[in-house]
């Protein structure tokens, strides 16, 4: 859960106040290790504003992705991450987009 930066200033302030982690706590709801994760914040960055997520889009191109699996049916997920530089779970959205299903078993009749 995100909190406001006007929150985090005044549970920090009331830390330096010399109230503990367990009133802010009961005073404010917010865990015992959320404040740490605060105070951490506010010793490596010098302010409580969030940090920028460190990680880019990616989109996979579907139409590559169909010719692999054209090329190669049994490939798995993990081998097909590591050929597109993405993540299994990528793949596996993307194959869902694509209405790739797994090889099922052929039964004769």
């Amino acid at each position: 859960m995100a909190y406001p930066t006007k929150m985090r200033e005044r549970a920090i302030q009331a830390l330096k106040n010399g109230h503990s982690r367990e009133e802010i706590n009961e005073l404010y709801g917010l865990g015992i290790n959320t404040l740490r994760d605060w105070e951490k914040l506010e010793t490596e960055t010098g302010t409580l504003e969030k940090r920028p997520l460190n990680r880019g889009a990616y989109k996979i191109d579907r139409e590559k992705l169909l010719e692999h699996y054209r090329k190669n049916p049994l490939s798995t997920n993990k081998e097909t991450a590591l050929i597109f530089n993405c993540s299994v779970s990528g793949i596996r959205s993307a194959k869902k987009v694509l209405k790739i299903t797994r090889k099922k078993r052929q039964f004769n009749t």
